[in-house]
């Protein structure tokens, strides 16, 4: 398997197939992370397109195993953007991160995944986002601490803290653990 960055450079050299195998990696799950910020799918799928544009359209100072990081922190910040103009009185800060509505989260298909999508829903914003990114986007701390503009540190925070809340929250709900 090519990596990220592998297919960036090949890119870059002309390779147009790699191009498009960076899409087809990343084109659908940046879309449903972008929807999470904005809450609108259709302007999401734009993003999505503006994000890969802006990475293609010249060469960028991409590490290895960054690659992902850098695509998503690209996305988030033209999600922000378009957010805060629409509603220009919001900081950054405030802005909801809200997972994909139902519709859309037909990847949750057994009834314990249905029960844990729901409950990150009932979590604080900050804990919620780094879930996400941790866990259903696989991105690593470092990464996933790049993508948000935190530290490391903090990211591991917020990991601890959401998975606490989410415990609880699912415990309320009569969530059993399987031993």
């Amino acid at each position: 398997m090519v990596s990220d960055e592998t297919a960036y450079r090949k890119y870059l050299a002309g390779d147009e197939a790699a191009a498009q195998l960076l899409v087809e990696r990343y084109g659908d799950a940046l879309t449903l992370y972008i929807n999470g910020v904005l809450g609108d799918i259709h302007e999401a799928e734009d993003l999505m397109i503006e994000a890969f544009a802006h990475i293609f359209a010249r060469e960028r100072p991409i590490q290895d195993g960054c690659f992902k990081a850098y695509l998503y922190k690209t996305g988030r910040n033209l999600a922000l953007r378009c957010k805060t103009r629409r509603r220009f009185f919001l900081p950054p800060e405030e802005l909801p991160f809200e997972l994909p509505d139902e519709a859309l989260a037909g990847l949750f298909q057994n009834e314990q995944h249905q029960q844990l999508y729901a409950a990150l829903g009932k979590l604080k914003k900050e804990y919620r986002e780094t879930l996400f990114l941790v866990y259903f986007e696989e991105l690593s701390y470092r990464q996933a601490a790049q993508v948000l503009g935190r530290t490391e540190q903090q990211v591991t925070n917020l990991v601890y803290r959401g998975k606490q809340q989410l415990k609880q929250l699912l415990e309320q709900e009569g969530y059993q653990y399987e031993n």
